[in-house]
């Protein structure tokens, strides 16, 4: 009798491991949340940035762009990205006082967002700034070839100052994918991006890897509305952005402790 309910009770843990997943799902718990480095890695040096963390000053991030960095879709306005963000790095970085000022605005184009520089950015001195943009301009079947020089003229003005910049791209979302010019506005930001020598977040490539290769569903990190990012999403998006600028940061500190190291053992 005693073997037959060990028998019983093993058979119920193993249905119960085999069922876990599914029920996660159902009871939305959160997936996992991944992608592949070089779709998140920061080629450029963040040089402000990781001499700021590297000696523990405060470090402030702008974040401007439009609804996706407002928050739209998101259950509160500490669910955008940029919240999440501050939360992400300040973990990472308890011993540097960090700030993610949000300046989003709904439903605008890079032209808009240009005209905020001044009051929106760069009164707020920031160290680095990310560049959401490009999804208003599609949706609205609106001639994309003059976002080109609006980066890099908004990106020129930045960096004369200092500040480091990256970039962020559409989302990968069904009223994107529905527009004929949002492969196309993917390929200039990432052209634009590198013409002017600074850094990208490829989150519409990050968001296909979600629905190709760990085979999420729309509903799973896009709202109701087929456009917007969810909670989670905006979540996961914060945890690599946030993965991607420690990375960066690190690597900028070791090579430049290298570059001081050969400079003094040379004669």
């Amino acid at each position: 009798m005693a073997s037959s309910r060990s028998l019983t009770r093993l058979a119920a843990g193993l249905i119960a491991c085999t069922l876990a997943p599914a029920l996660a799902g159902a009871q939305g718990q959160p997936h996992a949340c991944d992608a592949p480095k070089d779709l998140t890695l920061l080629a450029q040096p963040l040089a402000r940035t990781a001499d700021r963390l590297a000696r523990h000053l405060p470090l402030t991030i702008v974040a401007i762009g439009s609804s996706s960095t407002f928050g739209a879709g998101a259950s509160s306005r500490d669910k955008s990205y940029p919240s999440r963000l501050q939360a992400d790095l300040q973990a990472r970085f308890p011993q540097s006082p960090i700030t993610v000022v949000n300046r989003g605005v709904n439903g605008e184009e890079a032209r808009e967002m240009l005209a905020r520089f001044g009051d929106g950015v760069i009164k707020q001195h920031p160290d680095l700034v990310l560049w959401q943009v490009g999804t208003n301009s599609v949706l609205r079947d609106h001639d994309i070839k003059p976002t080109t020089a609006l980066i890099l003229q908004g990106t020129h003005q930045l960096k004369l100052l200092g500040i480091d910049v990256v970039m962020i791209d559409p989302q990968y979302a069904p009223k994107v994918l529905a527009k004929p010019d949002a492969e196309q506005m993917v390929g200039l930001i990432a052209t634009a991006a590198k013409q002017a020598d600074v850094d990208l977040i490829r989150r519409f490539a990050i968001m296909r890897y979600w629905y190709e290769h760990d085979h999420l569903t729309f509903a799973d990190f896009i709202s109701p509305d087929k456009l917007h990012m969810n909670d989670w999403s905006y979540g996961c998006l914060a945890k690599l952005i946030g993965g991607s600028i420690t990375e960066a940061s690190q690597r900028n500190v070791a090579a430049a402790q290298v570059h001081a190291t050969v400079r003094s053992v040379t004669p």
